[in-house]
């Protein structure tokens, strides 16, 4: 009888995952580019999979969407209204949310919410129950806070509702509110995640990415200098906004595949290649040395910072700025006139 052999192809997403540390975040405008080609029940075994290893699905680098037609009117107004405290009195009488939120006023709660919690580990009757009703109005507060990413918010009240219900029936000690927040902010970033892959955001977003990459080597070779954002915005015609997304999520990547090529060295590669390498690499470190040394210290620094010289990945004048207390405007002209100098020598 002959051995038979199975073989299994590496699921795309698992080498992102394996990047990140339990507990860890992944940027959901990543996770669309890794899943576009993917279907549904693909779809569905990652986000499964992600779960299982606590890594929670970073939402803030997607795009806002708005929707078509009413309910792009009603996603509007809910991102204005959530806004004030008391947002349901501007919602109709009749309207679903403004029911819905009546009817969780009306709950009888009571009780801590850390006690409770021992009590359901404990098996007490009526614990869970208890819990549920006394963490809803946190279920609010959420998606509150989510609100504008296309999904309406009695919607993502609904979800983040199931999140805290798995969160109490899978409770076995530990600290009951991590949990809790954890678990329904999870299930309303995959609602939300999934919603922006039916509107197509994952092949915009790569599409996006491209643009980014064509545009910022062009501009390096046509400027001499790295490009600012405002430069590139103006390229891709996107808004300045919308394009630090796209670079957060380029950087994102990054390191990602950076973190994956320190985890898994190349086994095929030989003692002498990797001499070479070594050698040519501080070669490459002492002519940089070099060159800097001809700068005084601040403009060494600053030309660090902009190109990742020390092994960091290169920062934008503003992120630049931020760091060495100047505007944006005079990183790009200290920069410029750095790289002059250096032209020179």
């Amino acid at each position: 009888m002959n051995d038979l052999e199975f073989t299994f192809d590496e699921n795309p997403w698992e080498p992102a995952f394996d990047a990140i540390a339990p507990g860890g975040k992944l940027s959901a405008a990543h996770f669309l580019t890794l899943m576009e080609d993917q279907t549904q029940e693909q779809m569905e075994d990652a986000l499964l999979e992600m779960e299982s290893r606590g890594i929670m699905l970073d939402i803030s680098d997607l795009p806002k969407a708005a929707g078509t037609g009413e309910a792009a009117v009603r996603l509007r107004r809910e991102e204005q209204l959530v806004k004030n405290p008391n947002f349901q009195e501007a919602l109709d009488d009749n309207d679903p949310l403004r029911l819905y939120l009546e009817e969780l006023a009306a709950i009888p709660v009571c009780g801590d919410v850390r006690l409770l919690a021992e009590e359901c580990t404990a098996g007490k009757t009526g614990a869970q129950e208890k819990l549920l009703n006394l963490s809803l109005s946190r279920v609010v507060e959420i998606a509150r806070e989510l609100t504008g990413y296309g999904v309406l918010l009695l919607d993502l009240i609904q979800e983040g509702s199931l999140g805290l219900w798995q969160a109490i029936v899978s409770f076995d000690g530990g600290n009951f509110e991590d949990r809790r927040d954890w678990f329904i902010r999870q299930s309303m970033a995959k609602l939300i995640t999934l919603q922006a892959r039916s509107n197509g955001v994952g092949q915009k977003l790569r599409q996006a990415l491209e643009d980014y990459k064509a545009v910022d080597e062009r501009l390096l070779s046509e400027l001499g200098r790295n490009a600012t954002m405002e430069e590139i915005a103006r390229e891709i015609h996107m808004s300045t906004e919308e394009t630090a997304l796209v670079k957060n999520m380029l950087d994102s990547a990054r390191l990602l595949n950076r973190a994956k090529t320190e985890n898994e060295p190349d086994e095929e590669q030989s003692e002498e290649e990797q001499h070479v390498e070594d050698t040519a690499l501080f070669q490459m470190h002492q002519r940089i040395s070099d060159l800097l040394s001809a700068l005084d210290d601040a403009d060494a620094k600053l030309l660090t910072l902009r190109f990742g010289l020390e092994g960091g990945l290169p920062l934008s004048p503003e992120e630049v700025g931020r760091k060495l207390n100047l505007t944006p405007e005079e990183v790009v002209a200290r920069e410029a006139a750095a790289l002059a100098k250096l032209r020179s020598e």
